[in-house]
């Protein structure tokens, strides 16, 4: 049918240059925070785009449900404002009949946000763990750069170094300044290499010199030493057990039903069902005075979005945090925005009827 065919072509058209944009913003502020987190030292520079790439694909679900309910409320506003509606409302295509072509466009769009939250998700937080982890795991020597002064990542330590490998385990000329309560040392070597012990990582230096001092007594120690170990940090530990909730795949979460897991798919169901809802909403949100030329409605529609996916985290912090259970959050949160849509489609067809019944009647008078 005509009707169908250009409306959803608009749809498509609208849903693709939306996507873009809103692609390319998020895209840049994830890249300038993801910069600010390498110069601050949390992740490693060569990783940034990898971290980068992982973070827009873990944002890909909230961006394709963003961008769809965008295009329902600017094509279906434009057909309003345009007068397209109005047409439309005369030959007796109500609001309701608008439902069935948007949700033909829409329904690709759900099925890949539904994929993404339920498998893409975990995958893409689980890898970005690995890389902070990987990250954490290598030692203090390879953090520092070479001719520069940096603290260790408990602030207790000033390093010093000149690397001296590309493995980044072993530099010459190294400088440590360490503080511990009251006691105050001074460690300089000749060289210096990393050793792993079990869990523990160990930082040995050789030949090299160590002065103490006790900063509440004012006693100084000076001590020589051929090789000396140094305790620079815990390696953290990895395995699936230690994975926060978002990192875990989603048929764990279902095994496991304590409230951390279930807050965590309430999260990624409600994407899902929130995705369908908004364009439900929007199909009721869309409507503007053609006499108007303003875009309240896709402000107002902003508005709601946003007032949606806060009540979507709102749900999961309380069912993580046991005040909830998993099928009242979702029944509430979700079942509460459906029937809304719904009603407000109702809403806006007895609104349209009587007006169209309004201006026969008024034209059948004049006549």
């Amino acid at each position: 049918m005509l009707f169908d065919s250009t409306l959803r072509r608009d749809l498509a058209r609208s849903f693709g240059a939306t996507l873009v944009v809103i692609l390319t913003i998020v895209l840049t502020m994830m890249l300038i925070r993801t910069l600010g987190q390498a110069a601050g030292g949390n992740v490693a520079p060569q990783d940034v785009v990898l971290l980068l790439a992982y973070i827009a694909l873990g944002q890909l679900p909230t961006m394709l449900a963003l961008s769809m309910f965008i295009a329902v409320v600017a094509t279906l506003g434009r057909m309003y404002r345009d007068s397209e509606m109005t047409i439309w409302f005369a030959s007796g295509v109500g609001l309701a009949r608008f439902v069935r072509p948007v949700l033909r466009t829409a329904w690709p769009v759900l099925v890949l946000v539904a994929a993404l939250a339920l498998f893409v998700w975990p995958w893409v937080n689980q890898r970005s763990v690995e890389l902070r982890d990987r990250f954490e795991k290598r030692s203090d020597l390879s953090r520092v750069t070479p001719g520069q002064f940096q603290s260790s990542s408990d602030g207790r330590r000033v390093f010093f170094i000149e690397r001296d490998s590309q493995d980044g385990r072993t530099g010459r000329n190294v400088f440590i300044l360490s503080t511990s309560g009251d006691v105050e040392s001074v460690t300089t070597a000749r060289s210096g290499r990393i050793a792993f012990e079990g869990d523990d990582r160990f930082l040995v230096l050789d030949r090299g010199q160590r002065n103490e001092e006790n900063l509440r007594t004012g006693d100084k120690t000076l001590s020589r030493f051929e090789a000396y170990r140094i305790l620079a940090g815990e390696r953290a530990l990895t395995g699936v057990e230690n994975l926060p909730p978002k990192a875990r795949r989603t048929i764990d979460l279902l095994r496991t039903p304590s409230p951390p897991f279930q807050g965590e798919l309430v999260w990624r169901l409600g994407l899902i069902f929130g995705g369908a809802n908004l364009v439900l909403l929007a199909i009721g949100l869309a409507e503007t005075n053609p006499r108007r030329a303003s875009n309240w409605n896709l402000l107002f529609a902003l508005l709601a979005f946003v007032v949606y996916y806060n009540v979507i985290n709102l749900t999961q912090a309380w069912v993580t945090g046991g005040k909830l259970g998993m099928g009242t959050a979702l029944l509430l949160a979700h079942g509460g925005a459906f029937a809304l849509a719904l009603g407000m489609i109702a809403w806006r067809v007895r609104r349209n009827s009587r007006r169209t019944w309004h201006r026969a009647r008024a034209a059948g008078a004049a006549a």
